[in-house]
């Protein structure tokens, strides 16, 4: 909440969640070489509300042509809506490739990045001989010869060298502004879907296109280029050079942001505290056919955090 003005009613913070279509747009935050989605939210908000600017912060970047199923963002503003009232007339204005989720006023303090206990990340890799036109721009098609599938069982093995607090440069794009590499990486899913594979990464924080590199690293794996021991390697080397290409942008989904009920402790940032551990666990019965899950040990130190999923 806002504190009392004498010229007007308090401005409310407000919790929107989001989802959108990434195929168009620059990534999340405003740039000067094209059109983001912050841009085109701020303006219809602008426009709803009457105001000559509407700062939307989000719990977190993604990149040009990334995909959103849900994201959470906050903004401020002392006019008085209804929330359902908010919400339609948001979806009106906004272009079909960005959808309003949900909106709500939000609790005293409300930060997105601030109060983000863990982020889920997918990524859609088409593994069919024919290219999808349905599906373009919105998975990464690795076609295959026939007889010679993606080795995931090797990948599924490699990718629980990923899991847990461990340092990740070797991950991290050249020009990332972090101030370490640090992160707790809780779990890493491989899904087999008829004619795709889904990697599914779920971390307390991620570097700049980290899930992309990890991606076109276990990729190597799956090929048969590499042992599944090589991303081990990859992890010590602490060296981008070290590690896989960068998968395309355009099968990088954000799927879900899990939210505490206010900020979180600063162990669960990522910093520095050690190396984390990491094993093998079940597979969801509630998820899709599952080749395995590497998880780590570690929980979210949050138990209440409330969440939402949604789909397109």
């Amino acid at each position: 909440m806002g504190a009392p003005s004498d010229t007007g009613p308090a401005a409310l913070t407000w919790r929107l969640d989001l989802a959108w279509d990434g195929r168009g747009f620059v990534g999340w935050q405003r740039q000067r070489n094209g059109l983001s989605v912050q841009q085109v939210v701020e303006e219809a908000l602008s426009r709803l509300l009457g105001h000559s600017e509407v700062r939307v912060r989000a719990s977190g970047r993604t990149d040009a042509g990334v995909h959103a199923l849900h994201q959470v963002t906050a903004f401020e503003t002392a006019v008085q809506r209804e929330p359902a009232r908010l919400k339609a007339g948001l979806n009106h204005l906004l272009p079909r490739s960005i959808a309003c989720l949900d909106v709500q006023p939000a609790p005293e303090g409300f930060d997105p990045r601030g109060w983000t206990t863990s982020k889920l990340y997918r990524y859609r890799i088409l593994t069919r001989q024919a290219r999808c036109p349905f599906r373009e721009g919105l998975c990464w098609h690795l076609a295959r010869p026939p007889g010679q599938p993606l080795d995931v069982a090797a990948m599924q093995l490699a990718a629980q060298r990923l899991v847990g607090r461990q340092d990740f440069r070797s991950f991290q794009a050249r020009g990332c502004g972090a101030e370490h590499s640090v992160r707790l990486l809780q779990s890493v899913r491989l899904l087999e879907q008829p004619d795709e594979l889904w990697l599914e990464f779920e971390g307390h924080g991620f570097l700049r296109h980290q899930v992309r590199i990890m991606t076109g690293t276990l990729v190597e794996v799956g090929l048969g280029r590499r042992p599944e021991s090589w991303v081990g390697e990859v992890v010590q080397a602490r060296h981008r050079d070290a590690a896989g290409e960068t998968a395309p942008a355009q099968g990088l989904w954000l799927v879900e942001v899990r939210l505490g009920q206010g900020p979180r402790r600063p162990v669960d940032d990522g910093t520095p505290t050690g190396s984390g551990s990491a094993h093998p666990s079940s597979s969801d019965s509630s998820s899709p056919r599952s080749a395995g899950v590497a998880s780590s040990s570690s929980s979210s130190s949050d138990g209440a955090s409330s969440s939402s999923r949604s789909s397109l």
